[in-house]
């Protein structure tokens, strides 16, 4: 029975916890994509603010959002995902991760539904995100992060804005928007902006989130008057393990043994969340063969001669100040694989901030493209909730 069919058996209860997961009944009607649980008893509950999210996708960045919003469960209760895929190989890809490592918890399936730490985290397999049951749900914020739904619906085709058609009130892209969403957030940038009447906020890209704390850094204390940046980003599922067809003939190549140029619109989206930038960046990705774990090199002519302590002490400054928990400063040689695991979304690295010509400099900073950009999803998840 798909969750369409399925709504009229759901009963929506308060948002609660209990202190004894086993109060948590795990047991349903056999067929059910979306089960309904055991209501939990009045006076074993409180009352909490824990916002329900409901993920539309349980792809990398999906299940990586999955862990950052586990992490916080005082904050976060993923109510349900809404995935093709079979609960039980979906729970075993959350549960272990070639990358990210294991799971920090419990992870187990009952054939139908996620058991995760406890709690039961439903499952549906609805092609069409109008036929989620978000209102029954209670869904506050939907996370779009199948990549397939960029666009706004139109008569014949669902869109990022067919989660709202299915009860929930606010939507977060996890990927740059194709047309105009209400809002295109770098958390740390322009955050500032969201308000109550946003309802459909794009989360940007990863690179976007690594370059553009940067460049604001960079445009608040010298001005930048021009950008060219390059990503050295680690390979993603829009590549070919071996040889195969793709609209790009690039992404076509075998991922793990080639650096593969390729297009970006990383650069040019920061105009989307400092529009006084628009225009004066740009940039290309190198697309190289690591699981996870990518870097940024920006080169950029700036209003004013520095020098590069001058530059990297602006940087400390944020990562001490207002981009904390954003942008953090490195001094530190590390490579890619040290930065897997970080929830920043950019690692500036001083150790290679290089000036020439006066006004013109080249810096470097790291981004975990999977887990950092996952973690400040959530936070945005956060965000528009309490709007």
């Amino acid at each position: 029975m798909s969750c369409r069919a399925a709504r009229e058996r759901f009963s929506v209860s308060p948002r609660r916890t209990t202190t004894d997961p086993s109060e948590i009944s795990h047991t349903g009607s056999a067929g059910l994509s979306c089960r309904k649980s055991t209501p939990l008893k009045q006076e074993e509950s409180t009352i909490v603010t824990a916002v329900k999210v409901g993920i539309n996708g349980f792809g990398r960045i999906g299940r990586i959002t999955f862990r950052a919003l586990a992490a916080r469960p005082d904050e976060f209760e993923v109510v349900a995902i809404n995935d093709l895929g079979d609960p039980k190989k979906l729970a075993l890809l959350l549960k272990y991760d070639s990358v990210q490592g294991r799971f920090p918890g419990e992870v187990d399936t009952d054939g139908t539904d996620l058991i995760v730490n406890g709690k039961t985290v439903k499952v549906c397999a609805e092609r069409d995100p109008r036929d989620l049951p978000w209102g029954d749900l209670g869904v506050d914020v939907a996370l779009e992060s199948t990549g397939f739904f960029t666009n706004r619906e139109t008569a014949d085709k669902p869109g990022y804005d067919s989660h709202v058609t299915a009860g929930a009130r606010k939507v977060v892209i996890s990927a740059p928007a194709k047309d105009a969403p209400d809002l295109t957030v770098v958390m740390g940038v322009n955050d500032d902006q969201l308000t109550a009447d946003h309802r459909f906020i794009s989360n940007a890209s990863c690179t976007t989130n690594c370059l553009a704390p940067m460049v604001k850094v960079l445009h608040e204390n010298f001005g930048l008057e021009h950008g060219l940046m390059t990503t050295v980003h680690a390979y993603t599922n829009d590549q070919r393990v071996s040889d195969q067809l793709h609209a790009d003939p690039l992404r076509a190549r075998a991922a793990a043994i080639n650096i593969i140029p390729t297009t970006t619109g990383a650069a040019k989206a920061v105009g989307l969340v400092l529009p006084e930038l628009e225009g004066r960046l740009t940039g290309m990705s190198l697309r190289v063969p690591v699981p996870v774990g990518s870097i940024t090199d920006l080169v950029a002519t700036l209003g004013r001669d520095v020098s590069a302590d001058e530059v990297n002490a602006a940087m400390q400054a944020a990562a001490d100040g207002a981009l904390k928990g954003i942008l953090e400063y490195n001094e530190d040689p590390i490579v890619s694989s040290d930065i897997i695991g970080s929830t920043y979304s950019s690692v500036f690295d001083s150790t290679w901030t290089t000036q020439i010509g006066g006004n013109m400099i080249k810096v470097l900073s790291w981004y975990d493209n999977e887990f950092g950009y996952s973690n400040r999803t959530a936070d945005l998840i956060g965000r528009i909730a309490a709007l």
